[in-house]
């Protein structure tokens, strides 16, 4: 069970029940969290955006390849659902990015889009078993598919990545990679290796990309970040020693920023500015 704030103005809390075993009878209507690819559909409201909430896709002319339950929010059915490639959205709705989604949907709603694109992508590439190519079985009682002929299981893909504020007195190191907008900056990340602890990772992360070495590893946090399916593990650290020498095949710049001079850093919806703005603040 998951309580998420409705918002900050109000106490009012909502609450998310996972499911795996979709309702046998469809009292009332559900959201809808339809995808085109990586696009979700979405009726806009001027600079709001809403989630269908209907019985069925078939009610805006509609049909999805497949589907999945995903539990309930404040009792109310949540399912997935993968569109085809060629579907158009109906009038009145439009398909965007989560991306640009940010800040126009329901905070719920949009974590539940997060959890719902992942979704969809493990359903659309575990159709067949990857050892022996046999249509795999869903399960019933848990978010997994099974191989009736090896008997392999696969459960949703995750990628665990640690993502690290690493600061020196009242300054922060900050970088920037290659695929970044320009000017933006952010704390350093990196993927968990085979083995590795998560303070290993970070210890590794920060000496491979910037050639310094770290102490005082403390964990600040966690956010599921659907990009497409990573977990980023927040800590925070302080320089021990070495200088910046900057790994060039994964940044084109690094270095030390006064908290009170910052160039442009992420968005809010990201753990980075999260972290970014509690050394700030």
């Amino acid at each position: 069970m998951i309580r998420s704030k409705q918002s900050p103005s109000t106490d009012m809390y909502r609450t998310f029940i996972p499911g795996i075993a979709p309702l046998t009878v469809q009292p009332e209507p559900s959201w809808w969290f339809a995808f085109v690819g990586n696009k979700l559909l979405v009726r806009a409201e001027g600079k709001v955006s809403e989630i269908p909430k209907l019985i069925t896709l078939a009610e805006i002319a509609l049909e999805p390849v497949r589907s999945q339950f995903l539990g309930t929010l404040d009792g109310q059915p949540c399912y997935s659902a993968e569109l085809p490639k060629d579907a158009l959205a109906p009038d009145g709705f439009t398909l965007q990015g989560l991306r640009e989604l940010y800040g126009t949907l329901d905070e719920d709603l949009y974590t539940l889009s997060g959890r719902a694109i992942q979704i969809v992508e493990w359903d659309r590439t575990h159709q067949y078993c990857g050892h022996c190519a046999t249509p795999t079985t869903q399960l019933s009682h848990e978010r997994a598919k099974r191989c009736p002929s090896c008997g392999l299981v696969n459960y949703p893909r995750l990628s665990p990545a640690i993502i690290v504020l690493v600061s020196r007195g009242e300054e922060l190191l900050l970088a920037r990679a290659p695929r970044f907008p320009p000017g933006m900056y952010s704390v350093l990340a990196g993927f968990v290796e085979p083995g590795e602890s998560l303070e290993e990772t970070v210890v590794r992360e920060v000496r491979e990309e910037v050639g310094i070495e770290v102490k005082d590893i403390r964990y600040f946090g966690s956010q599921p970040w659907p990009f497409p399916n990573s977990l980023m593990i927040g800590f925070t650290a302080t320089y021990a020693s070495g200088d910046i020498v900057i790994e060039p095949q994964e940044l084109v710049e690094a270095g030390w920023f006064s908290k009170h001079n910052l160039p442009q850093i992420p968005p809010k919806l990201s753990i980075a500015r999260k972290l970014i703005d509690s050394f700030v603040l």
